[in-house]
Formats: C-alpha cells, sequence, structure tokens
C-alpha cells in the first residue's frame, strides 16, 4: 500500500524544522504544504481543532500533531532506519527530559529576546545563554545528544539554531563565545543534509522577525 505523507507547516517553525528533519533522517518521502497562517487551511483546521497550529503531519489520512509528538511518531513508524529515540528506557526518559526542556525555555525566551527591551531584554539574553548552557553540560563531549549520531535531542533542539542570527541582532549579543561547544554542535548538525535541507536561511528567519516586530509595534 502506497504510504501518504502530508506536511502542514510553515516556512520558518523551528517546530515544523522537526518534523522535516525527521522525515528527511528516515528518508520519508512526503508532500510539504505550506500554511497561511493569518488564513489557515480547512485542512489544518479539520486535523488540528484543538490548537489550530502547525506542524501537522497527516499520515494516510490520520493527523499527528504537536512536533515532539510527531517526531516520536516518525521514529516509531520507520523504525528501521535511524533510529533518533534510544532503545534504553533511562536513555530515553533522559532524551524526553532536554527535549521538554527544550520545548519549555528555547523558544519562550528566545521570543523575549526579540520582542522586549532594556532590563527586560538584557534578563532574557542572561537567561538564554544559562539554558544553552546547560544544553552544553547535557551534550559534554559528545559530537551529538544522541552520542556518535544525532538522535531526538539534537532534532528538537537544532532548529533553533536558525533563529539564533535574529536573537543575536535583535538583542546585540553573541551566543558563540559564551558557547562554543554549542555552537560547534550546531555546525556539525549541519553537515547533515537532513538538516541543512530543512532549516532556513538565518537572514531570512531575521527579516520576517523584523516585519514580526513592525507588525506588534515593537521598535
Amino acid at each position: 500500500m502506497a504510504e501518504e505523507v502530508i506536511l502542514l507547516d510553515f516556512w520558518s517553525s523551528p517546530f515544523g524544522m522537526r518534523v522535516r528533519i525527521a522525515l528527511a533522517e528516515k528518508g520519508v518521502k512526503y508532500e510539504y504544504r505550506e500554511e497561511d497562517l493569518r488564513n489557515k487551511s480547512p485542512l489544518l483546521l479539520q486535523m488540528n481543532p484543538v490548537h489550530k497550529k502547525i506542524p501537522v503531519l497527516i499520515h494516510n489520512g490520520k493527523p499527528i500533531c504537536e512536533s515532539l509528538i510527531a517526531v516520536q511518531y516518525v521514529d516509531e513508524v520507520w523504525k528501521d532506519k535511524s533510529p533518533l529515540l534510544p532503545s534504553d528506557p533511562y536513555l530515553r526518559a533522559q532524551a524526553r527530559f532536554w527535549a521538554d526542556f527544550i520545548d519549555k525555555k528555547i523558544y519562550d525566551i528566545g521570543r523575549k529576546i526579540w520582542t522586549t527591551k532594556g532590563d527586560e531584554q538584557e534578563a532574557a539574553k542572561k537567561e538564554f545563554i544559562e539554558a544553552l548552557k546547560l544544553l552544553e553540560g547535557e551534550l559534554g563531549n559528545k559530537p551529538y545528544f544522541g552520542g556518535e549520531s544525532m538522535g531526538y535531542v539534537d532534532v528538537a533542539l537544532i532548529p533553533f539554531y536558525s533563529w539564533f542570527y535574529a536573537y543575536e541582532t535583535c538583542g546585540n549579543f553573541s551566543i558563540e563565545p559564551e558557547c562554543p561547544v554549542l555552537i560547534a554542535w550546531a555546525k556539525r548538525c549541519l553537515q547533515k543534509e537532513s538538516v541543512s535541507k530543512s532549516l532556513p536561511d538565518p537572514q531570512k528567519v531575521y527579516e520576517f522577525v523584523l516585519v514580526l516586530k513592525k507588525k506588534f509595534g515593537i521598535e
């Protein structure tokens, strides 16, 4: 039976990028459908009536919502190639812990960097670097969070690297001097085609952020 795989997504979404990378790692062919988030398609509203958000992975007509859940699903369904989650239950729990940490911290703090100014922005920058340093501690001297090969935590985190330039430019700070190990890891991930083809140009993301700032009246 032919597999029908559709991804409802938006180009600059780090959450959508996760699913794109997972599908690419597994070599799954799929149809990419770009959503207009101001005018959501009937299909998106039908497939994700609860959150009405992208990304939505549709596999043979059935929707899987929320990016980390979709990545786990991809890992379980196409399990013969490039396993993302470790087989050991303890290591799997640890991977889920760090992916959850990324979800709770990185996006929200990053957003604060470009939506605030003054003391609030300074605090956000400090908090962002602290969160990245905790991730560096978890990475240690391994090539990837997944060990010798890219895994679940790598897939959860690497999309945000495409937003780092926007954070740095809006916040007028530099991440690499503070977190050289993490930036080296990001560059290592980008050598993989599954990653480089799934992440947008950081300059384009920055220009998109400027449009958003204007729209929200943040100067």
